[in-house]
């Protein structure tokens, strides 16, 4: 039955275990309302803005992209065993940023992300990605916690 609430649905995720949790909520999201899926990997550049360029900034920035490939793939992959195909994307940013951008280009109708569950200092030390997300997107979010 399609949806006509729910057009488009992104999955971001990072490619940590915490995130399979949501992306199987985004593609049963799909499934059950028709709605095309695409995925986020965001490469957290403003993690390397104050390191000059060389050849281990280029190395790890390859390795990021290299695990932002793995991790759009493994929604990919997911969402053919039931059927779905998923437009695939790994951009560069500040990943809450980013995440709203591309929704908003995209006129999705629904974010799904994981969230690592902290709190207390960590999460006031590093903030949160979903937090960040949930506060300042004009697009419904579905937080989803990941798997003990």
């Amino acid at each position: 039955m399609a949806s006509k609430l729910y057009k488009k649905i992104l999955i971001a995720t990072d490619g940590s275990e915490y995130t399979k949790n949501a992306v199987d909520y985004g593609i049963e999201f799909a499934k059950n309302t028709g709605a095309k899926l695409h995925a986020i990997y965001v490469v957290d550049t403003a993690a390397f803005a104050s390191i000059p360029m060389d050849a281990a900034w280029e190395s790890m920035y390859e390795l990021l992209r290299q695990e932002g490939d793995e991790a759009t793939k493994y929604v990919a992959d997911r969402a053919a065993t039931e059927g779905l195909e998923v437009e695939r994307n790994t951009v560069e940013g500040h990943p809450a940023d980013e995440i709203i951008k591309y929704a908003e280009k995209n006129a999705t109708s629904l974010i799904v992300m994981g969230t690592l569950g902290k709190s207390g200092l960590d999460r006031f030390l590093l903030g949160s990605v979903a937090e960040k997300v949930v506060r300042t997107s004009k697009i419904p979010v579905l937080v989803v916690r990941g798997k003990k």
